[in-house]
C-alpha cells in the first residue's frame, strides 16, 4: 500500500514536516533537546506529575478540539496531523501574558515554578473547552497535575478567576488559519517512518491496520501510549516496529443501540465517559478517578482491555456487565467473551495479527444493579490494589443472575465464577450473603505485593461483597464514592 513518508504537524504557526525522526521520540525530548523549548519538563517520565502537559489540537469537523496530555509518554510520530502548543506559545505578539498565566500571578499560584508550566497549559487547554469556573470540575481537570509547594488552593483560585472572566485570546483569533492549516495535513492516508531499523506505522483506515498486521504480525500495536510509552522512558526498550491507530477514524466511535453500546477500540477514556456515566454511573466515576486528565485523553479503553494488566481498571466492571470482544485478523472477524480474552499474566487470547476492533457492552435492564469498587492508596489516579464490580438481576427478592467481576485478585482480571453459582437462585438477604463470602477465598488466590497484601486484598473482597449487599437491599442507601 502507498503510504506517507513525512511526519506533518502545526507548532508556532508553521506547519512542520519531519522525514528522518525516531519512532519512539518522545514529544518531550524533541521539544527540548531538537526545538530547544525548555519550558516543558521532565518530573516523572510516565504521565503521573504533569510538568511535561502540552496541549494538543486535533481537527473534528469544523472546529479544533483541544485537549491537554502528557509529552513524556507521547511519541513524537502521533502528532501527525495535529496542532501543538506549549508553554512558549501562550505570550501575545505584545508580550502580554494568557489570561491563565496572568490568574497564577495574580493569585500567586507558583512557588518553585518547576510544575507550573505544566498547570498553565491544562488551565489554558480548560480555557478552551466548556468546563465551569467551579472548584470540583477544575480539581479534577488538575488532578493530573502535581505541585510540592502550593497546597494547590491559590492554583485552583487562578483556574477559577481565569475561566469566570474568559475573553478571545490569540489562538481563538488565529482559529481559521488554524482550521485551514490543519486541513491541508489532515492524515487521510497513511504514515510510515523509518529511522535507524526501527519502523512506524499509522494507518488511516482499519483496512489498512488489518493489512499491516497481516505482514508485521509481530508489531507493537500502539493505541494511547499510556503503558506503550513507560516501556520506552522507564524501561528502555528498543520497539523495532510500532503500528499506531490514532489515525484509524473508524475505531474512534460511539454507537449506541436498542440493548448495548458498540465502543471502538481507539475511543479514549474522555470520549467515553459521557455515554458510560449516564448509563452505569459507577462505571463513570471509576473513569473520572482513572489517571489525571491527560492520561484520559490519550488513554483507551481497547488499549486497557489489551495490555491485559491484572489491575487494570475497566476489565472488571465489562466482565461484570458481560462485555464481548470483536477481535479481526485481515478480512475476518470473531466475537469473544471478555472473560475468555484474558489466559495468563499478560498473556491473551489474540492470535498474530489479530487486534480488538470493538467492545460490545450490554446495557442495564430495568431490574439490574451495577455496582463498582475501586480501592487504592490515594484517590486521584492510582493504581488499584481491588477493583471489583457487581451486576445483580433480580426477580423480586431472588437472585436471577449475578456476574462478579475483579481486579488485583489474581494474574488476570477474573470473575468470581464460585461466588455467582453460589448466588444464583437463592434469595438475596443477609443470610445468603454471608454464605457467599467463604466463596471468594475459593476463587481467588491474591498475592503480596507493594500495593498490598493478600490477606488485606483478601478482607477487602468480602467487605466489597458485604458493602453491594448494603448497597442493593437498602430503601436509600448512602452511596459513599470517595473511598480510599
Amino acid at each position: 500500500m502507498d503510504m506517507r513518508n513525512t511526519l506533518r504537524f502545526l507548532h508556532r504557526g508553521q506547519v512542520r514536516s519531519l522525514a528522518n525522526v525516531d519512532p519512539t521520540q518522545t514529544v518531550l525530548r524533541f521539544l527540548r533537546e531538537t526545538d530547544g523549548l525548555t519550558g516543558t519538563k521532565e518530573g516523572c517520565a510516565e504521565g503521573d506529575c504533569g510538568a511535561c502537559t502540552v496541549v494538543v489540537g486535533r481537527l473534528q469537523g469544523e472546529r479544533v478540539e483541544y485537549r491537554a496530555l502528557n509529552s513524556c509518554i507521547m511519541f513524537l510520530p502521533t502528532l501527525d496531523g495535529c496542532h501543538l502548543l506549549t508553554v512558549e506559545d501562550l505570550r501575545a505578539p505584545d508580550d502580554a501574558l494568557h489570561p491563565v498565566q496572568q490568574a497564577m500571578v495574580d493569585q500567586h499560584g507558583s512557588q518553585c515554578g518547576f510544575c507550573t508550566p505544566g498547570f498553565v497549559m491544562s488551565l489554558f487547554a480548560a480555557y478552551h473547552s466548556d468546563l465551569p469556573p467551579e472548584r470540583q470540575p477544575l480539581a479534577d481537570a488538575l488532578a493530573g497535575n502535581l505541585c510540592r509547594c502550593t497546597g494547590y488552593r491559590p492554583i485552583l483560585d487562578a483556574g477559577i478567576a481565569a475561566l469566570s472572566d474568559k475573553q478571545p485570546d490569540q489562538l481563538a483569533q488565529d482559529q481559521s488559519e488554524v482550521i485551514r492549516q490543519l486541513r491541508e495535513i489532515a492524515p487521510t492516508d497513511g504514515l510510515a517512518l523509518e529511522n535507524a531499523g526501527k519502523h512506524f506505522f499509522a494507518p488511516a483506515t482499519s483496512d489498512e491496520l488489518a493489512a499491516l498486521l497481516s505482514d508485521h504480525p509481530d508489531a507493537q500495536i500502539l493505541a494511547g501510549g499510556t503503558d506503550v510509552g513507560l516501556w520506552v522512558t522507564k524501561e528502555h526498550r528498543r520497539l523495532d516496529t510500532v503500528i499506531y491507530l490514532g489515525n484509524v477514524r473508524d475505531l474512534q466511535t460511539v454507537t449506541e443501540t436498542p440493548d448495548a453500546f458498540e465502543i471502538g477500540t481507539m475511543v479514549t477514556y474522555t470520549d467515553a465517559f459521557d455515554t458510560l456515566a449516564t448509563a452505569f454511573p459507577d462505571m463513570g466515576e471509576l473513569l473520572r478517578r482513572l489517571g489525571g486528565l491527560q492520561v484520559r485523553n490519550a488513554g483507551t479503553i481497547g488499549g486497557n482491555i489489551a495490555n491485559a494488566s491484572p489491575i487494570g481498571d475497566t476489565p472488571p466492571p465489562l466482565l461484570a456487565l458481560g462485555a464481548t470482544l470483536v477481535l479481526r485478523h485481515g478480512p475476518d472477524r470473531r466475537t469473544l467473551p471478555l472473560e475468555d480474552y484474558f489466559k495468563s499474566y499478560r498473556q491473551t487470547a489474540l492470535a498474530p495479527g489479530e487486534f480488538i476492533e470493538g467492545i460490545h457492552i450490554p446495557k442495564l435492564g430495568p431490574h439490574d444493579e451495577l455496582r463498582v469498587y475501586k480501592i487504592s492508596k490515594r484517590f486521584d489516579q492510582d493504581i488499584s490494589a481491588v477493583c471489583a464490580a457487581f451486576w445483580l438481576r433480580k426477580s423480586g427478592q431472588k437472585i436471577e443472575d449475578v456476574r462478579i467481576g475483579f481486579g488485583g485478585m489474581a494474574a488476570i482480571p477474573k470473575r468470581a465464577h464460585q461466588t455467582e453459582q453460589l448466588l444464583r437462585g437463592a434469595a438475596w438477604n443477609e443470610a445468603t450473603m454471608e454464605r457467599a463470602l467463604p466463596a471468594l477465598d475459593r476463587d481467588f488466590s491474591p498475592l503480596t505485593d507493594f500495593r498490598s497484601s493478600a490477606e488485606y486484598r483478601r478482607v477487602i473482597a468480602r467487605n466489597l461483597l458485604r458493602k453491594f449487599f448494603v448497597e442493593t437491599t437498602t430503601s436509600s442507601p448512602a452511596r459513599v464514592l470517595e473511598y480510599a
